[in-house]
């Protein structure tokens, strides 16, 4: 199953393509990258911007489903707004293509990813290169590892719950050892 996972913006939105396997534990980076719209003026074509662009990464990877992180409310009532239009157009853009969509809040994706709701993006993005094998040398913008991120929750999603019920992280890398890195 492939997976396109957004992490919507209005001035960088993220986005990142996996393939999961076996029950979503197998993972393997197909496409990642950002959107950048710092230089556009005005906020209407920021987002024919984001619409046409990931339209084409639509395109490009064929996922069979969207994940996109859910809004989060700033103390900035405007740069909640300006976000809801961004994740608008990402969300647009995959029911043109008759995508299935699932939203992830931002606790629920670092939990995924990371193990702790509360981890920093260094820690999200120390994982989600780990998790999908990414070379140091390969940097990107944080947008797209957090898009990568959340194309990661939903194939834990998928994964069926009893792999997901360790207690403790000693159970967990017990029962994961494939997954970590020596």
């Amino acid at each position: 199953m492939i997976i396109l996972g957004i992490d919507p913006g209005t001035l960088v939105t993220g986005y990142g393509a996996i393939a999961a396997g076996r029950g979503g534990m197998e993972l393997r980076v197909i496409e990642y990258g950002t959107i950048e719209s710092k230089r556009i003026a005005t906020l209407p074509l920021r987002l024919r911007a984001i619409f046409t662009r990931l339209s084409a990464v639509i395109d490009r990877v064929q996922p069979d489903e969207l994940a996109i992180e859910s809004a989060f409310y700033h103390k900035n009532v405007q740069s909640t707004l300006k976000l809801g239009h961004a994740r608008g157009v990402a969300m647009l853009a995959g029911i043109l293509k008759e995508l299935p969509s699932a939203e992830y809040a931002p606790r629920e994706i670092k939990r995924a990813v990371v193990g702790n709701g509360n981890a920093s993006k260094d820690q999200v993005e120390y994982m989600v290169r780990a998790l999908l094998k990414l070379e140091e040398s390969d940097k990107k913008l944080p947008d797209a590892y957090d898009a990568l991120a959340v194309a990661i929750a939903h194939a834990a999603r998928l994964t069926p719950s009893s792999k997901r019920s360790a207690k403790s992280w000693k159970q967990f890398a017990l029962e994961n050892s494939d997954r970590i890195i020596r």
